[in-house]
């Protein structure tokens, strides 16, 4: 059916509920609107569903939740695991606990136990319940930082990371393969509970989450010594890191945490946010306001589904609180763990730390300062829970640390996903050792950089929403592919990886290599000067992203470095 014969089917077929054809009346005569509606399914990726919440194949809905999940629990039935059930998270926005019920019900209704948590819970504990329950898959509804007229759902396996290939591409063909709303199975609620297929769960996952997290403080004196002093500003985003972070910084000794009112509770419509992005500056507003008022030592922010943390730091030289990159807190993590598990002789044996190819090359010089072995994935984060996996399975190297640009990184292997409750745990714990130490956070940095570097990233985005926005994005990517560049601006291409054909090549010789990972649509320059760019459509938005990093001589060098090749690079984009 073309979109316009959708639009017909969803207003005409007994199927769809009545709130539903009320909402597609009202848009009758908007051609566009219909279009964009219907003109294809809201695409099942392989990190699942993500759109707006409304009606129709393109949307977040009750329909297309139940259509994937359908799918999904064809997928596990063809696996024969339905007997080890599926656990089911959501967040604070729109629709979550529906959503969630929706996806429940379904499964129930397949005969697969659903264990699904009494109320709203962070993305990481998701990841760590299905390990935890021994399920043989998760499902976490969330957009994560986007808007708040967004919606998604997000599947994990039986390891607690994101599906990874070849079984992404199967669950996506088997979620393709329902195309008839009528054959998507559901239930009563109270049936399902009755059947013991609908499982409420809460308070010991919780517990057990906790404890995991403990493990991973390396100085529990220190905190303890400087618990008085300290002072720690925190934001949940109205989204689900309120209850945890609160719950683990207490109970290991921190005593003044101040948490921003207006953005503690609750809120779908982020009420005080333009965007619940711990990477956008104006969502600090409220929180450094508080900084400044109780004269805090570090200000954080974790986004609604507590997955990604961002960070100032107040700065004693110039009064200021300075904001980190997740480049930045993640190596200022990275630092301490490897720094301290050395100095005590607590590294574990073969010891690596793994990060993906837009994350900063501080990790590479750090990593061989401490004679860890570093590996590097392809953007996302259930490429680094993958790697963890493959540690365990061939009882190869042992994980102390991984992490993404994107503000997002995991200390300890009780989650296989980025964790923003555990990043808040160390980075308390950093700030209470500088404390001690009679330095601040930022101190710390500073430190690193001129130890390891000034190393600075960049990253320019562009939007392009609908069906056009797609097609713009797609030759975008094809005009690179086709006339690669030699140069962007003062820096050299030493080599151009392509990823999608998984070669690589050298402009200057010709000569041609392999990449050695996974097929995916990413462009990447090596350039000279220790520099470097990289093109990557996004997988959940309709956005294209190019990222950049440079090496300085300074701070003021390499951010007059990281604006020239912003530039250079947009000029390859006229």
């Amino acid at each position: 059916m073309n979109y316009k014969e959708q639009y017909q089917f969803w207003l005409e077929d007994d199927y769809f509920d009545a709130k539903t054809k009320e909402e597609l009346k009202a848009i009758a005569g908007d051609e566009k609107e219909i279009e964009d509606r219907f003109y294809r399914e809201l695409e099942f990726g392989t990190g699942g569903l993500r759109g707006v919440i409304g009606a129709g194949t393109n949307r977040m809905n009750l329909y297309t939740v139940r259509k994937a999940t359908q799918g999904l629990a064809n997928y596990i039935l063809q696996m024969g695991t339905q007997d080890k059930g599926i656990s089911i998270a959501y967040d604070s926005r729109f629709m979550s606990p529906e959503f969630a019920d929706e996806a429940a019900l379904c499964m129930a209704a397949n005969g697969i136990k659903a264990y699904v948590f009494d109320a709203l819970r962070p993305t990481p504990e998701l990841s760590f319940s299905v390990r935890y329950l021994g399920c043989t898959a998760g499902i976490v509804i969330t957009a994560s930082h986007n808007p708040p007229e967004y919606n998604g759902y997000k599947v994990y396996w039986e390891d607690g990371a994101q599906v990874t290939s070849p079984r992404d591409v199967d669950i996506i063909n088997c979620v393709k393969a329902v195309t008839d709303y009528h054959t998507v199975k559901t239930m009563d609620k109270q049936a399902a509970i009755d059947a013991g297929l609908y499982i409420t769960i809460g308070a010991e996952v919780d517990d057990a989450f906790i404890a995991e997290l403990k493990k991973q403080i390396i100085h529990p004196e220190v905190i303890k010594e400087v618990a008085d002093d300290i002072k720690i500003v925190y934001t949940p985003f109205n989204g689900t890191g309120n209850v945890p972070a609160r719950r683990i910084l207490k109970e290991i000794g921190f005593k003044n945490v101040y948490v921003v009112p207006e953005q503690e509770m609750p809120d779908p419509k982020f009420t005080t946010l333009d965007y619940p992005n711990p990477e956008d500056p104006k969502a600090f507003t409220l929180a450094l306001k508080l900084a400044k008022e109780v004269q805090a030592d570090i200000v954080l922010a974790t986004d609604p589904d507590a997955d990604r943390l961002g960070i100032y730091a107040y700065d004693t030289k110039s009064g200021e609180y300075v904001p980190f990159t997740g480049n930045m807190s993640g190596m200022l993590i990275a630092e301490y763990i490897l720094s301290q598990r050395k100095a005590m002789g607590i590294m574990p044996e073969n010891p690596a730390l793994v990060k993906t190819i837009v994350t900063t090359n501080m990790a590479d010089v750090i990593t061989k300062a401490y004679d860890v072995k570093m590996i590097e994935v392809l953007t996302g984060f259930k490429y680094i829970g993958e790697q963890i996996k493959w540690f365990e399975q061939n009882n190869t190297y042992n994980y102390v640390f991984g992490l993404e640009e994107s503000y997002g990184c995991l200390a300890g292997t009780h989650a296989r996903d980025k964790d923003a409750i555990v990043a808040v745990m160390c980075l308390c714990e950093v700030a209470a050792w500088c404390k001690k130490n009679n330095k601040t956070v930022w101190d710390m940095m500073v430190e690193m950089y001129e130890k390891y570097g000034y190393f600075k990233e960049d990253l320019y985005t562009i939007t392009m929403k609908g069906k056009d926005g797609a097609e713009q994005i797609a030759a975008i990517m094809e005009k690179l592919r086709a006339n690669p560049p030699k140069e962007f601006g003062a820096w050299k291409v030493k080599e151009m990886r392509d990823y999608k054909s998984g070669k690589t090549v050298n402009p200057e010789t010709g000569e041609e290599g392999e990449t050695g990972l996974p097929t995916s649509n990413v462009l990447y320059f090596d350039l000279s000067d220790d520099s470097w760019c990289c093109a990557r459509p996004s997988g959940t938005e309709p956005k294209i992203k190019f990222y950049m990093g440079v090496k300085g001589n300074s701070l003021e060098d390499a951010s007059v470095k990281v604006t020239a090749l912003t530039d250079a690079l947009k000029a390859k984009l006229d």
